[in-house]
């Protein structure tokens, strides 16, 4: 299940790259950083979605390999979450001091939505492993 959610919310993060790339007149290509961190979500999702990579693995083995790419995914969506919000947090407390325009709202803005796209995705990841741990031990 959370391989599937990882794909959505990877796809999210290209769309929103690729959205602030073309409505800002294709200029800057930082716009697309958010969608270096969706295809790496995409990555980790079909990794995690496999059953049975190599087809010699056991269940435990497979399960195993589930685990540690949805642990990468959720690094990732937890980078994807500090960086661009430490980022715009910063240009907008700099704004404010010299009482001044942000000078890339755009940017900012596209920050701010990707890292709220991805706190959602780390929060939903956090839940899904706590009802993992309760599960396997209850």
């Amino acid at each position: 299940m959370m391989a599937k959610i990882t794909f959505v919310f990877g796809l999210l993060l290209v769309v929103l790259g690729v959205a602030g790339y073309v409505l800002t007149g294709s200029m800057h290509p930082t716009a697309l950083i958010p969608c270096w961190f969706g295809i790496g979500l995409w990555v980790c999702a079909a990794a995690a979605s496999r059953d049975n990579p190599g087809g010699k693995r056991t269940v435990d083995e497979a399960s195993a390999w589930r685990m540690l790419w949805m642990h990468i995914a959720v690094t990732l969506g937890l980078l994807g979450f500090l960086f661009p919000g430490f980022m715009a947090v910063k240009d907008l407390v700099k704004a404010h001091v010299a009482q001044a325009p942000v000078p890339f709202p755009a940017a900012v803005h596209e920050q701010l939505v990707m890292a709220a796209v991805c706190l959602v995705f780390v929060l939903l990841c956090v839940r899904s492993f706590i009802a993992a741990r309760r599960s396997r031990v209850g």
